[in-house]
């Protein structure tokens, strides 16, 4: 087991600061992505691989709960693998989400959608980038560097930016406070005590849960896993995981499932619990789990902020299981930093 500080550790406890520094400088670039978009919007794509895409993932649920327009997720290599001209009709909102802005497929179908009639937004890491200079409008994210593989700070940040754009258009003054007090509350969230959860990760694998904009968070989990643990996991909805993948469950098996102050809460609670009475070591971050150990979290103003504390939570924690396995989450085998996929 390592015991020095990594890379990943010290950016994790950075993220509030850089959600700070996004809601100090961010105010210009979102007022004018908003006058650019306008108000007749017929649906909103996404354009993103890996994190980002699970950053997408997250805001494609609030769009639609909070626009009521549907966001579909369009795969890059239509454009720069097959050529594809897509058909999109004139003011369709593309959100394209990359920390570098440098994938050459992610530039690729923004260019097409732009070209196509889509106002395109570009939320990047980096506003000189490649994506940010065909796109629309650029929403920098204001994230300052971000050396290890293990995206952190830049997923947490997309998701404020894509979140802040989403409430200005709907007007949600609440939602805008919530967004505006995040940094208070992701610095509580950095100190969520997970160590229960990380001991009972030794094994192989495991499962993670979600449901609604907490999926995506899901998703994120299973991915930091497998990147930075080494270790197999699989994302699924709570309203899926009861149709097949719960046959792998015995006693013992590791399960994390993320729940947010919402609709969803208490339904995925509830599968949480089932998984517990079949054998299972299931947590939740909610305390309403009467089988399933409660997880320290931290909610947040809003339940749609909720989901962005408890992936800087598990975030803590994987790090930690990282480092007890004498993986290196900052330089994980066959990764690099940026992938620059055709």
């Amino acid at each position: 087991m390592t015991t020095e500080t990594t890379q990943m550790r010290r950016e994790i406890e950075e993220i509030p600061a850089a959600v700070d520094r996004l809601l100090t400088a961010g105010g210009p670039a979102i007022a004018k992505t908003k006058a650019l978009i306008g108000d007749d919007i017929p649906y909103l794509m996404s354009v993103a691989r890996g994190s980002s895409d699970h950053a997408c993932s997250f805001l494609k649920y609030a769009c639609e709960l909070e626009l009521g327009l549907p966001m579909a997720s369009v795969g890059p290599s239509v454009a720069s693998i097959y050529g594809a001209k897509l058909k999109v009709p004139k003011n369709a909102l593309c959100l394209s989400v990359s920390q570098s802005g440098k994938s050459p497929d992610i530039v690729e179908l923004t260019r097409a959608l732009t070209e196509a009639g889509a106002t395109s937004v570009a939320i990047t890491n980096d506003d000189t980038s490649p994506l940010a200079q065909i796109a629309t409008a650029t929403l920098p994210i204001c994230a300052g560097p971000e050396l290890s593989v293990a995206a952190t700070k830049t997923f947490v940040t997309s998701m404020v930016a894509g979140l802040w754009l989403i409430a200005e258009l709907k007007g949600n003054t609440e939602l805008l406070t919530a967004i505006r007090a995040l940094p208070e509350h992701l610095e509580a969230a950095t100190k969520c005590d997970w160590t229960m959860a990380a001991n009972a990760i030794n094994g192989q694998s495991v499962l993670t849960l979600g449901r609604g904009p907490s999926f995506a968070i899901s998703n994120e989990a299973a991915l930091k896993f497998k990147e930075t643990c080494q270790i197999h996991a699989e994302s699924y909805s709570s309203a899926e995981v009861m149709h097949g993948p719960v046959s792998i469950v015995e006693r013992g098996f590791p399960v994390i499932a993320f729940a947010a102050a919402d609709a969803a809460e208490q339904s995925l609670v509830d599968v949480a619990d089932a998984l517990t009475e079949k054998g299972a070591l299931a947590f939740v971050t909610s305390r309403k789990a009467k089988k399933a150990i409660c997880l320290p979290h931290q909610r947040t103003d809003h339940w749609l902020t909720d989901p962005i504390s408890s992936v800087v939570s598990f975030y803590a924690m994987v790090e930690k299981v990282s480092t007890a396995r004498n993986v290196n989450p900052d330089a994980p085998r066959h990764l690099n930093k940026v992938t620059e996929t055709v």
